[in-house]
């Protein structure tokens, strides 16, 4: 079995971008998406502080200070972009004006509630950012995250320890060893790393999965 990195779970979760497509990419894990959006395909990307045609990131040296998404990263402006208000953003997004958000996650019920902004560490800071906006806003909410902790356990859970960001939000779950569907009556595997049994993602996973009768 070999695992995805995290470039190609971004390039997995970008071929499942329709043409057209209106697309909040959150802070982490998800900016990699840009930067592997198929050719010929328009993709609007936003960022909620206020940008909308987002590209992918700068050459090297090629940064512009005043040109940052909502993780502060640098980025390009494809043409025909624009800027506007932080609160404009946010109309957008409440709105239900983006067709998809990409978040990451600590946390994945099998109801598919989200938690991704608060371990309950007594050491962590809070920051919610615009996550709850943004999982009840868009039409459809995709996770990326690694399927197990570092500690070996499953991030996809029967109920989530973690403070929530939104309830019954996620529609499909993407990790590095498969891609999961939300679905009203439980989860289901639409497909699996080379390598790997349903079985052993059975195990791993901790939690009832379907299969999918093409999962593969």
């Amino acid at each position: 079995m070999k695992k995805l990195d995290k470039k190609q779970i971004a390039a997995r979760v970008a071929r499942d971008i329709p043409d057209g497509a209106y697309v909040n990419l959150g802070i982490g894990l998800p900016t990699l998406v840009a930067d592997h959006l198929p050719r010929g395909r328009e993709i609007i990307l936003h960022s909620e502080n206020g940008i909308l045609g987002v590209g992918p990131k700068p050459a090297p040296g090629e940064e512009d200070e005043d040109l940052i998404n909502a993780g502060k990263e640098p980025v390009t402006l494809l043409p025909g972009g624009a800027y506007f208000h932080h609160a404009d953003s946010f109309g957008m997004i409440r709105g239900r004006h983006l067709d998809f958000c990409i978040l990451g996650a600590f946390q994945v019920s099998v109801a598919g509630d989200l938690a991704n902004w608060h371990t309950g560490g007594a050491d962590a800071i809070p920051a919610v950012g615009g996550a709850m906006d943004l999982a009840v806003g868009a039409k459809k909410v995709l996770v990326m995250m690694e399927h197990l902790t570092k500690s070996g356990e499953s991030k996809i859970v029967e109920r989530c320890t973690y403070p929530l960001t939104g309830a019954r939000c996620v529609n499909r779950i993407y990790t590095d060893l498969a891609v999961i569907d939300v679905k009203p009556d439980g989860l289901q595997v639409v497909e699996m790393v080379e390598g790997l049994s349903f079985d052993e993602l059975q195990r791993l996973s901790g939690v009832p999965l379907r299969r999918l009768a093409t999962a593969a």
